[in-house]
């Protein structure tokens, strides 16, 4: 009777089959009893299961060369079904993923396995569900670990990248530029109606330029400043009263008479 004492841990499920049938009730975790010599349980691991699959070699649809390696997370659901309808279910699933992840791969493009891979996660995934339903595998998820490109794609890609960067750098400057010359030609025109804003910007130019303690300092002078300066001197010169006039009396000369003793 002794010998007929098993202990099923919580991780696990009992299969017991008896005279080479198996029965149909499970075996829970903790204490169960077996009919000697009639009796053998086989126990079945019902944890998650990390499963790595080896790097699969294939052509994208866009034709480049890649190595592709996943990893797939899966459970026992159904303890009779993995012992009876599967040899190996461990086994099964490994060659399962490795072909249906070889089948991904010529399906994709290289733009999808690089940044598009929850779609391709999913498609595993619904690839796999189908064969490991039937063995009593529910498939916890899948993922794609890393993409291998050949040397030469790298550098084509590390070249795209750059030129990408420096034309975004380029549009960035331009666009600077352009925003700059209309600040520049909307000041320009506050200047041109108010002449007296160019001569504050050319006192405060003189100024930032003297705190460089410069001995020299050679400054254009403005055309505009010349005419305001004018247009200045010319009101000024018409609004200044006339000079009095003294008026001019004519002196005729006076021409001496001739008396009688000459």
């Amino acid at each position: 009777m002794v010998t007929g004492v098993r202990v099923v841990q919580q991780y696990e499920r009992g299969v017991v089959f008896r005279l080479g049938r198996v029965r149909k009730q499970v075996r829970e975790p903790g204490l169960t009893l077996l009919v000697p010599v009639v009796d053998r349980m086989r126990k079945v691991n019902v944890q998650i299961i990390t499963m790595p699959v080896p790097a699969q070699e294939g052509i994208t649809r866009d034709n480049v060369s890649v190595r592709v390696d996943a990893v797939v997370y899966f459970r026992v659901i159904e303890p009779i079904r993995a012992t009876v309808d599967v040899q190996n279910y461990t086994f099964a699933m490994s060659q399962v993923a490795q072909t249906s992840l070889r089948s991904i791969i010529g399906k994709s493009e290289l733009d999808d396995l690089l940044s598009g891979r929850e779609n391709l996660h999913q498609g595993l995934e619904l690839m796999l569900e189908t064969p490991a339903t039937a063995w009593g595998v529910h498939i916890d998820r899948v993922e794609i670990k890393d993409v291998a490109l050949p040397d030469s794609m790298k550098r084509s890609m590390a070249r795209q990248a750059e030129a990408d960067r420096e034309r975004r750098a380029r549009i960035i400057t331009a666009d600077g530029e352009f925003q700059a010359a209309g600040k520049l030609a909307e000041a320009a025109s506050m200047m041109d109606a108010t002449p007296a804003a160019m001569q504050l910007r050319l006192l405060q130019t003189v100024v930032e330029v003297a705190a460089e303690k410069n001995s020299t300092l050679v400054l254009p002078f403005p055309v505009e400043l010349l005419r305001f300066f004018e247009a200045a001197a010319g009101k000024t010169t018409a609004q200044a009263p006339a000079p009095a006039q003294v008026p001019v009396q004519a002196q005729v000369p006076v021409q001496a008479q001739p008396t009688a003793s000459d």
